[in-house]
């Protein structure tokens, strides 16, 4: 039984145990990365494949002969085509759960960073404004606290569930928006009043056609003028051009942008040519501690186990 992991430096950079992937299948073939025209013969005989973000459509699924087991080295799934899985009556399984800590821990470091005003009053320290000053501190730049703030959640999930539990920590009031498409349940809002109410609002769901361009210039237009916009989801969900132009214009007070349409980005990413002091845009890190990381390869292990004992998790 041979497994083809397909991306494994998307996750692993040699800083992480491969053990429990080694307990779980007597044979492995690991690549770095895989160009898609690469991706048919390396899984041609393989009977578990693991890809993070290479795409496994219905050509490559139907191809694949010996294949049996598909993981996912994430929680989304659309990289994989999941009807031509099920037609082939493939096993496909994800990992939930595993970077929890680390994207919350993300969410309010950066959140502290834009309400404390670290980087402008780092930068001040570091152009000599302090030691030149006549008091002693520097009150140049308005200081503001997550006490009191609204924050708003899309995506009630694990990591917005958890999201909103560090947020009520920090005393935020938390409002949760109701799918576009259910009856509004207990507990939650609509959609247009998490937008307007919102001090923080923070994604956290997946990436499909109903939430493609899910905020756009008219939902970014309903939010707050001294809000924060946070997406650790996909990058997809934000129209881009929109968002830096709400940013720009002083629509909303910033935006923490972890997440791309498109990744790695190519030059021209609207997001990436601006430099502006309140949008901040990191290479998709909020998920990577190392901790999680290990968990994620801890977790694909199991998923394998699982399904080799003839009770497969994680189902999807």
């Amino acid at each position: 039984m041979r497994g083809v992991f397909l991306d494994l430096e998307s996750l692993d950079r040699g800083d992480l145990d491969l053990q429990p992937l080694h307990d779980a299948l007597p044979e492995w073939h690991f690549h770095a990365a895989t160009r898609p025209a690469e991706v048919p013969g390396r899984i041609r005989d393989a009977s578990v494949v693991v890809s993070n973000k290479v795409e496994l459509d219905r050509d490559i699924l139907q191809a694949a002969g010996s294949l049996q087991l598909v993981c996912i080295a994430a929680t989304g799934t659309n990289n994989i085509d999941l009807d031509a899985a099920r037609e082939r009556d493939l096993t496909v399984c994800n990992v939930a759960g595993y970077a929890t800590r680390s994207v919350v821990e993300y969410v309010f470091a950066q959140l502290l960073l834009l309400y404390r005003q670290l980087p402008a009053y780092h930068a001040a320290v570091r152009a000599g404004k302090w030691q030149q000053a006549e008091h002693f501190c520097l009150l140049d730049y308005p200081i503001r606290e997550l006490y009191g703030q609204t924050l708003g959640i899309i995506g009630y999930g694990e990591l917005g569930r958890a999201v909103a539990q560090m947020g009520e920590a920090f005393g935020m009031r938390v409002m949760v928006a109701e799918r576009a498409d259910a009856t509004l349940r207990r507990g939650r809002a609509p959609l247009d009043a998490v937008l307007s109410e919102s001090h923080v609002v923070s994604l956290h769901c997946p990436l499909t056609a109903e939430t493609r361009n899910l905020i756009g210039s008219d939902e970014l237009a309903r939010m707050r003028e001294d809000a924060i916009l946070v997406n650790t989801a996909r990058g997809g969900i934000v129209d881009e051009a929109a968002l830096l132009h709400a940013v720009q214009t002083g629509q909303i007070a910033g935006a923490v942008v972890d997440v791309l349409d498109g990744e790695p980005p190519r030059p021209g990413n609207p997001l990436l040519e601006a430099a502006l002091p309140n949008l901040l845009v990191t290479p998709h890190v909020a998920w990577a501690s190392t901790a999680s990381r290990q968990q994620l390869v801890n977790e694909l292990a199991g998923n394998i186990r699982a399904w080799r004992s003839g009770t497969p998790r994680n189902l999807v």
